[in-house]
């Protein structure tokens, strides 16, 4: 569910790293230099950014600093093969929030990235809390006042999607890309059946609301 953004002028790096990632479940976009990431975060939501240092037009420093610049507080992990205390140093006072060196070990970036999540509070335990109600991601629950609803797979992911960025406006294909594969034959008119399935089941809920963005798609409103 979570968006990582990798930036690497190396086209076997960017393979490798989203092959790792989408391995341990993330959605990855790629690009070649701090620029085009740019580029990318104006069009996708992304939740964190592995970027190396040395790249053309844009390097991992200017990307930073630009980020940091705008207050924009995206977890930051750099992995390069600078290794001298300087080139830390330097990344730090840029606004990384970690730093590892080339070669990497898989399972320690994977570490490293869900440590970042947590502190950011996007990953926040795999739940999602709004008054008394509480969705959880690992069973697919959603439970208000001690009574439990386990809801289908790709309902719940919808849910979670829309109430993890309350008030964005999120297009049918966007979230048929995500909760279905870009891949998948599925028409975009499932979207608008599995919406009516949820406005049905949590209809009268005062806690939260799913609008619809006329022209664009949807959105989820919390009340309290």
């Amino acid at each position: 569910m979570f968006h990582i953004l990798v930036v690497d002028d190396d086209k076997n790096t960017r393979r490798l790293m989203r092959a790792v990632l989408e391995s341990d479940g993330y959605t990855v976009f790629t690009a070649e230099n701090g620029e085009e990431a740019l580029e990318v975060m104006d069009r996708e939501h992304i939740d964190l950014a592995v970027l190396d240092i040395m790249m053309p037009v844009m390097d991992g420093y200017e990307f930073t600093k630009t980020l940091r610049e705008s207050n924009n507080d995206l977890p930051v992990l750099m992995v390069t093969a600078k290794q001298l205390p300087d080139d830390r140093y330097t990344a730090f006072l840029a606004g990384t929030d970690d730093y590892m060196t080339k070669p990497i070990d898989k399972k320690e970036m994977l570490l490293r990235i869900r440590a970042l999540l947590r502190r950011s509070r996007i990953a926040s335990e795999h739940k999602i809390e709004i008054g008394d109600v509480v969705l959880n991601y690992d069973d697919y629950t959603v439970t208000k006042n001690n009574r439990t609803q386990e809801l289908p797979q790709k309902e719940f992911l919808l849910l979670y999607k829309l109430l993890s960025y309350p008030g964005k406006t999120f297009t049918r294909i966007q979230l048929m890309d995500e909760i279905w594969g870009a891949d998948s034959d599925t028409g975009w008119e499932t979207i608008t059946v599995h919406i009516s399935r949820l406005r049905k089941r949590f209809e009268g809920w005062e806690e939260f609301e799913i609008q619809s963005v006329r022209g664009l798609g949807y959105k989820a409103v919390k009340k309290v």
